[in-house]
């Protein structure tokens, strides 16, 4: 029986002896979110104080329960989750946030949270093509301080167009840099919910079809694009399962028909609002064991496309 808690990090302290003959996994959670102390200590007044009306919409809201639909977790809660789910790496995705200076913000929160603990951590950047050359001139330095990728972003709740020029010049950078672009993706024959924003599937299939050098990583199993026959034709895009349960069933991991999904939770969302009062990996990853998930989904899948 396959079990999650082994770790190839025993000198860290935080795995524990492999008994014998027993199997190896590395698990990679390759969809989570972090935000700042000051974001966490008032997160709907800090929206409000910085404009993010769309950020506040989606994750400051209560449920129709009264319970929040996410929880606002420290970094060191973070790993003490991953230590409880037996996740080994977790990568660390930023926002589609509406203003520039809040993308600065997350970048430089993210390149101390990685600094800090580089064995555990990886992070992306974040960009507003709408701002213009000072969006590429951050890409760059997000570069240069250490940070793997860019996303979670979203052309459409961001407001740029496809074809942005700004836009196109990152997706550049992404290719020359070789370093992965995930993007938010709605399915569209999905359920309505409080800052739905519509992610047509044509628009995604059309910039990697524009960009085979830049590798896409299309977050929520790609709307549906996973396990579509399409999916085949597009070798330079990938998809994570971030938000599974609160979107689809869990006859959903024998459904797509690409073989590159990466395992993803949309941590610090409470996907289990049914059963849980706070954010944890354990659930998603049980489902995803009950339904036969692979190893290379696990982690790797994660650990080859970031080349660990």
């Amino acid at each position: 029986m396959t079990c999650f808690w082994v770790r190839a990090r025993l000198e860290c302290g935080l795995a524990r002896p492999r008994r014998p003959g027993e199997r190896v996994i590395v698990i990679v959670d390759a969809h989570v979110h972090l935000y700042p102390p000051e974001v966490n200590r008032d997160p709907a007044g800090w929206a409000v104080a910085h404009g993010e009306k769309h950020w506040a919409a989606l994750c400051t809201r209560q449920r129709k329960d009264g319970k929040p639909v996410q929880a606002f977790p420290s970094v060191e809660q973070l790993l003490r989750d991953m230590d409880a789910s037996g996740v080994t790496k977790a990568v660390l995705l930023s926002w589609y946030w509406e203003n520039h200076a809040t993308c600065v913000a997350q970048n430089r929160f993210y390149a101390d949270c990685i600094r800090a603990h580089p064995d555990r951590l990886v992070a992306f950047g974040t960009v507003q093509p709408k701002a213009g050359p000072i969006a590429f001139e951050e890409a760059v330095r997000a570069m240069d301080d250490g940070l793997a990728g860019f996303g979670e972003l979203s052309p459409h709740s961001q407001h740029f167009a496809i074809d942005d020029p700004v836009w196109r010049q990152i997706l550049r950078l992404a290719a020359e840099w070789k370093v992965p672009v995930n993007l938010h993706v709605t399915d569209p024959a999905g359920r309505k919910y409080p800052g739905r924003v519509e992610t047509p599937l044509e628009d995604f299939v059309r910039v990697a079809k524009e960009f085979p050098a830049t590798t896409f990583i299309l977050a929520h199993w790609g709307g549906g694009l996973a396990w579509s026959v399409e999916a085949a034709a597009l070798p330079n895009v990938w998809f994570d399962t971030a938000a599974s349960p609160l979107l689809y069933g869990p006859e959903v991991w024998s459904k797509a028909k690409s073989a590159r999904i990466l395992f993803g939770s949309d941590y610090p969302l409470i996907l289990y609002p049914q059963t849980e009062a706070a954010p944890a990996m354990t659930g998603l990853l049980k489902e995803a064991q009950q339904a036969g998930a692979s190893a290379a989904l696990l982690g790797g899948n994660a650990m080859k496309l970031f080349g660990w």
